[in-house]
């Protein structure tokens, strides 16, 4: 099953993440704004995966004095789209 979600990140320079999903796999993954080579190169090496092991690698990573980052809120995207297919 394929779903696609828009999330709306908080505290980060980027002002929207965009994740394709299909099942629990991660299918795609866009965002706009943001420091685009990183998240251009995070977006390609998260492709395949699945979204608990992203999960499990991204969350809690902070950016400078932060208590977030551009990846961090990516894990709480995936949180929200995985909850979203299983209701």
């Amino acid at each position: 099953m394929q779903n696609k979600f828009t999330y709306y990140p908080e505290g980060v320079c980027s002002q929207m993440i965009e994740i394709e999903l299909d099942g629990d796999t991660v299918k795609d993954v866009v965002f706009t704004g943001g420091c685009n080579g990183n998240l251009s190169g995070i977006s390609k090496l998260i492709k395949g995966m699945k979204v608990d092991d992203v999960i499990g690698r991204l969350e809690g990573t902070r950016c400078g004095f932060k208590d977030t980052s551009c990846p961090d809120q990516l894990s709480k995207a995936l949180r929200e789209a995985a909850a979203s297919m299983q209701a």
